[in-house]
């Protein structure tokens, strides 16, 4: 079977030999290569300006990123080939990680461009985010049965990036039964995580590493817990130790599901909860003159776009001088950022900037990432896209 061909521009075949996975549409020599006569998804081989072959790739005329690279050989990416990237991926996992709860497949890193897998034990979820995983996905879901024999696969495909994309937003059930929670096991603490109705695929375990921080901060400490979700930093705490934990969140449901999470674990007395918005529940706690040892932030992307990145700054400042008012003296603060847009440098200065507005003294103590089942594309660095700082805020 020959595939179409997708001819460079002169000298753009650059990025692909330094190991990037991405071609973008102003990138391709149109003249060789209309991009209209390519469909969404299906693949092609890619060759430099000369013609030498860079390798297969999927493309979608209709996005910015009209192709991503899945190999380097002229012949069609098949499913022996995902079967074997799977198979990669998972050993890795299984060495780093005692129990199966862990991102399985990290889309680019995993030289598997636009998937992701999250695994719960015996039930999977998915994500198909770009047109030529889409395209895949029966050959998708069979090499996962294959592989790990799941009880359930979830589709996942309500993530805004499929718009991008041109694809529906959809969740599905792709294989068995999904029960409504799934139970994980991170970092020794048990919980209770939604697939269909939770947020992204139901966990955030890029958080996994620096929620570990808190074990030797917490115990006999009070501890608030900002932007909660269904507990993964507050029912941590509570379970390392901590005497009183309070989760804030605007989601009454991921609430209901925190004090669930806090049963679950045998720590409901010390875990209480408000729901509201982050920034006026912040300020109702400051004007009850409420005070917390440990304080964690760990906000939504509030720079989706680099055009928001001025004023996504302005938030993440303000929603961390919030934490510190809040704060004894000497307390400590975990402060994070999802935002691809946001450098790390930029959150150390949120930290410096936000502690000396409110006469502060910052330590910083640790940074952190996205754990390992998160890793990094060193070609790629959108691939590394979490930032954390652990500081300890005392008076200047």
């Amino acid at each position: 079977m020959s595939l179409p061909i997708l001819r460079l521009a002169k000298n753009e075949e650059r990025r692909l030999r330094s190991g990037h996975l991405w071609i973008y549409s102003n990138e391709v020599d149109k003249q060789a290569s209309p991009l209209k006569s390519f469909h969404p998804g299906e693949q092609v081989v890619v060759e430099s300006s000369q013609g030498k072959v860079m390798g297969v790739a999927y493309i979608n005329p209709q996005s910015l990123i009209c192709a991503r690279l899945l190999s380097q050989s002229s012949k069609p990416f098949s499913k022996n080939q995902l079967i074997a990237r799977i198979r990669s991926a998972l050993a890795m996992r299984e060495q780093l990680f005692a129990e199966p709860c862990y991102r399985l497949v990290y889309g680019e890193s995993d030289l598997l461009p636009g998937l992701v897998v999250d695994r719960f034990g015996d039930h999977l979820s998915v994500q198909l985010n770009t047109a030529g995983m889409d395209a895949m996905r029966n050959m998708i879901i069979d090499a996962l049965i294959i592989v790990l024999a799941p009880k359930s696969i979830l589709l996942r495909n309500d993530a805004g990036v499929r718009q991008l994309e041109g694809l529906e937003s959809e969740v599905i059930t792709a294989f068995g039964e999904v029960p409504e929670t799934v139970e994980l096991i991170e970092n020794g603490v048990r919980f209770l995580a939604p697939l269909a109705s939770g947020q992204k695929t139901g966990w955030f375990y890029d958080q996994r590493p620096n929620r570990e921080w808190l074990r030797p901060l917490v115990p006999s400490k009070r501890v608030l817990d900002v932007f909660s979700y269904v507990g993964s930093f507050g029912v941590q705490a509570a379970s390392f130790g901590a005497a009183e934990v309070v989760c804030s969140d605007i989601s009454a449901k991921a609430l209901d599901m925190v004090h669930e999470n806090a049963t679950l674990n045998g720590v409901a007395d010390k875990v209480s909860s408000i729901e509201g918005d982050a920034f006026t529940a912040m300020k109702s706690l400051k004007e009850a003159d409420e005070r917390f040892d440990v304080i964690i932030v760990d906000p939504p992307a509030f720079i989706k776009r680099k055009k928001d990145q001025k004023e996504g700054i302005l938030a993440y400042r303000r929603i961390n001088e919030l934490a510190m008012r809040l704060l004894n003296p000497d307390g400590y603060l975990i402060s994070a950022s999802c935002s691809m847009h946001m450098p790390r440098e930029e959150l150390l200065e949120v930290v410096r900037s936000a502690s000396r507005h409110i006469d502060r003294h910052a330590q910083i103590l640790a940074e952190g990432m996205q754990g390992p089942d998160h890793p990094v594309h060193p070609a790629i660095p959108e691939t590394r896209y979490l930032k954390a700082v652990l500081s300890r805020i005392s008076r200047s």
